[in-house]
C-alpha cells in the first residue's frame, strides 16, 4: 500500500499560527488550579477569619490585568503572535504572588496592632508590601521592556505583551486589592460569616449544640469562639524548624557543597548548549507535517533545502555578455561545498541549448521573446520561473540543490556563502528559502541572548540599588541573577531544550523571577532588628519564607498545564519556568539564608 506524506510552502506558517488555538483550553484549567491553591492557602478553621473572598479577589484581579493589557496592545495593533498565548499563564501566577505578600503583611500589622483604626492598619501593610512588590513589578517589567529591543518581532510582541499587563497587575494589585482587604476586614470586625455575611453570634447555649451546628454558623468545632487567630501554621514552622535546621553548621556545610555541584553542573551544561529550532518543533505533535519531516529526514536526510536564486531586475537576456555574466554567477553558486551542481535546474540554460542547436534563434529581443513559447511546449513548469509582460522579462529564477546540511552550524554556514557569492555578482541576485528565515535566527541568537541577559541584569542591579538601601544586599541580589541565570541555561541543555527566540525570551524573564525570590529575603535579612547572623536568618524566613514558597507554587501551577500542551513551543516554556521557579525559590529559601549568615 501507498504512504504518502505531504507539505506545502505554507504549511509551516499555517501550522505554527494553528498553535494558540491548543492552548485556549488550557486556561480554563489554569485559572481554576491557581483559585484553587490561593482559596487552600488561605484558608481558615474560624468561619469569620476565612479569606476566601480575598483569594478569589485576587485571581480576579491578575485575570483583568490580562483583559486590559492584550485589549489595550490590540488597540493599539501591536501584532498578536503565538508566543503571546504563553502571556496568561505567566501574569497569573505572578498576580497572584504579590496577593499573598499584601496579605501576609496585612496579617502581621493586624496581629501587631489589635486596637487601631483600619487607616493606619492599611497604612502599616502598605509600607510593608508595597516596597517588595514594587521591587519586584519593576524588575518583571524591566526585564520585558528591555527584552523589547531584540531584533526578533515575535519576542517583541510578546515582551510588550506581558510588560503592559504586568503594570496593570500592580496598579490593580495597590488599588482594587487594597479596597477588597479593607471590605474584608470590616466583615471580620462585625463578626459576619465569611459566606453570607450574616451576622455570627455566640449563644449562651452554644454548648449543648452539635459540632456540626458549631462549625457552620459559629466557624469552630471547638466550644470558645477564639476572634483572634494565632500566626500561620506556616510561618511557625519555618520560625520553628526550617530556619533552626538551615543555621545549623554542617547543614550549612552541606549547602555549600550542594551548591558547588549545582554550580559546576550548570557550567558543564552551559558549555554543552545547542543552538538551533528544529523545524517540526513549530508544528504540533499531531500536525501532518512530522510525518513529512520524518520520512525525509529517512530517505532524504542527503539533500539540503532547494534554493531559489532569483534575478529581481529585469535585464537583456538577448545579449550574450549578459547571458555569460548570469552563467559565471551560477557557477559561483554552484562553487560552494554545499551544493550539488548536477541537480540544478535553469531554463535559461535549456533555452541557450536549443539555440546553439540551431532549432531557435535568441540573439535579439523579439526573437528571444516571441520564442519562449516552444521552451514552455518542451518544459512546461518552466513558465512559472519567468514573470515576462508584453515586452519585457521583469524577474526570472533558477534552482540550486543543497546538500549535506544536517546541523545548525552547517545552515548557518550555506546561508552565510550563498549569500555572499550572490553579492558578489554583478547582476543583481537573491537566495531564498523558506526556511532561511528561521536560518537566520542563528546568526543573532547567540549575541542577541547575551546582550538582553547583560543589559537586563544591569537594569536589575541600579533598581536593587535605588530601593533596597543596603549596598550588601544589593551584591546579593546580583549573585542571585546570575547562579540562577546559569543555572537555567546550564539545566535547559539537560532536559533538551536549545537556544533559539523562545528559549531566549525566557532566559530574559527569568532574570526579573530570580530577583523576586532572593530580593524579598535578603531585604529582610538586612532591615532585620535581631542581634546574631543565626537569628537574623531564621526571622527573615519565618517572616518571608511562606509567602516566597506560595509564590514559587502559584507560578508553577500557572504554567504547569503547559507540560501537557501539544506543542513544542508551550512545552520549553513551562520547562524554562519550571527551572527558573525551582532555582528561585531554592536560592531564596537555601542558598541565600545561608550564606547571608556567612557575611
Amino acid at each position: 500500500s501507498w504512504q504518502v506524506t505531504y507539505f506545502t510552502s505554507l504549511s509551516r506558517q499555517q501550522e505554527f499560527e494553528g498553535n494558540t488555538k491548543s492552548v485556549i483550553p488550557l486556561f480554563s484549567v489554569t485559572y481554576f488550579l491557581t483559585i484553587t491553591f490561593s482559596i487552600v492557602s488561605c484558608l481558615r478553621l474560624s468561619c469569620i477569619r476565612n479569606n476566601v473572598w480575598l483569594a478569589c479577589c485576587g485571581v480576579v484581579s491578575a485575570g483583568l490585568a490580562v483583559l486590559s493589557s492584550f485589549g489595550l496592545m490590540l488597540f493599539c495593533g501591536v501584532p498578536f503572535v503565538v508566543t503571546v498565548a504563553n502571556a496568561p499563564f505567566l501574569i497569573l501566577g505572578v498576580g497572584v504572588d504579590d496577593m499573598f505578600i499584601m496579605i501576609a503583611s496585612w496579617e502581621q500589622s493586624t496581629r501587631k496592632k489589635e486596637k487601631s483604626n483600619v487607616k493606619s492598619l492599611l497604612a502599616e501593610t502598605y509600607a510593608e508590601a508595597a516596597l517588595s512588590v514594587t521591587i519586584t513589578t519593576l524588575t518583571d517589567v524591566l526585564a520585558f521592556f528591555i527584552g523589547t529591543w531584540t531584533a526578533f518581532p515575535s519576542v517583541r510582541s510578546f515582551c510588550l505583551y506581558t510588560g503592559t499587563a504586568f503594570v496593570f497587575c500592580y496598579i490593580y494589585t495597590m488599588t482594587f486589592f487594597g479596597a477588597i482587604i479593607v471590605l474584608n476586614h470590616k466583615r471580620e470586625q462585625g463578626n459576619r460569616h465569611w459566606l453570607t455575611c450574616m451576622p455570627v453570634g455566640v449563644d449562651k447555649d452554644q454548648a449543648e449544640k452539635s459540632c456540626l451546628y458549631n462549625a457552620c454558623c459559629i466557624g469552630t468545632c471547638s466550644r470558645e469562639s477564639s476572634q483572634l487567630e494565632s500566626e500561620h501554621p506556616m510561618s511557625i514552622f519555618f520560625k520553628k524548624y526550617y530556619g533552626p535546621f538551615f543555621t545549623n553548621k554542617w547543614i550549612k556545610l552541606l549547602v555549600v557543597l550542594l551548591y558547588g555541584t549545582y554550580l559546576g553542573g550548570s557550567i558543564y551544561g552551559c558549555t554543552q548548549i545547542r543552538e538551533g529550532i528544529d523545524l517540526r518543533n513549530l508544528a504540533n505533535d499531531d500536525s501532518y507535517v512530522i510525518p513529512y519531516y520524518d520520512d525525509n529526514d529517512k530517505y532524504f536526510s542527503a539533500y539540503g533545502p532547494r534554493v531559489m536564486v532569483v534575478i529581481t531586475e529585469s535585464v537583456d537576456y538577448w545579449n550574450e555578455t549578459v547571458r555569460l555574466g548570469i552563467e559565471h554567477c551560477m557557477q559561483n553558486l554552484e562553487g560552494i561545498s554545499y551544493v550539488d551542481k548536477n541537480l540544478s535546474e535553469s531554463w535559461l540554460r535549456v533555452y541557450t541549448k536549443l539555440a546553439e542547436r540551431g532549432l531557435i534563434k535568441i540573439n535579439n529581443k523579439t526573437l528571444f521573446i516571441s520564442n519562449l513559447p516552444t521552451l514552455f511546449q518542451i518544459v512546461p513548469s518552466f513558465e512559472w520561473d519567468i514573470n515576462k509582460t508584453q515586452d519585457k522579462i521583469e524577474a526570472s529564477r533558477f534552482f540550486i540543490q543543497t546538500v549535506n546540511v544536517t546541523s545548525a552550524i552547517d545552515e548557518k554556514n550555506l546561508l552565510n556563502q550563498l549569500r555572499e557569492t550572490a553579492k558578489q555578482c554583478s547582476i543583481s541576485l537573491m537566495v531564498y528559502h523558506p526556511a532561511f528565515i528561521y536560518y537566520d535566527q542563528y546568526l543573532v541568537i547567540v549575541q542577541n541572548t547575551i546582550q538582553n541577559i547583560v543589559v537586563a541584569a544591569g537594569a536589575m542591579l541600579i533598581v536593587s540599588l535605588l530601593l533596597i538601601p543596603n549596598p550588601l544586599c544589593c551584591l546579593w541580589v546580583t549573585f542571585a541573577i546570575a547562579s540562577v541565570i546559569v543555572g537555567v541555561a546550564g539545566f535547559m541543555t539537560f532536559w533538551n531544550v536549545n537556544l533559539d527566540s523562545i528559549s531566549m525570551i525566557n532566559l530574559v524573564i527569568c532574570i526579573g523571577f530570580s530577583v523576586d525570590f532572593s530580593a524579598h529575603i535578603s531585604y529582610a535579612f538586612v532591615t532585620s532588628g535581631e542581634s546574631s547572623a543565626n537569628k537574623r536568618s531564621i526571622e527573615a524566613l519565618s517572616l518571608l519564607g511562606y509567602p516566597v514558597l506560595q509564590g514559587a507554587v502559584s507560578t508553577i501551577l500557572g504554567v504547569v498545564v503547559l507540560a501537557a500542551a501539544k506543542t513544542y513551543i508551550f512545552r520549553t516554556f513551562f520547562k524554562i519556568m519550571f527551572l527558573v521557579i525551582l532555582f528561585g525559590a531554592l536560592h531564596g529559601l537555601v542558598f541565600i539564608p545561608v550564606f547571608l549568615t556567612f557575611f
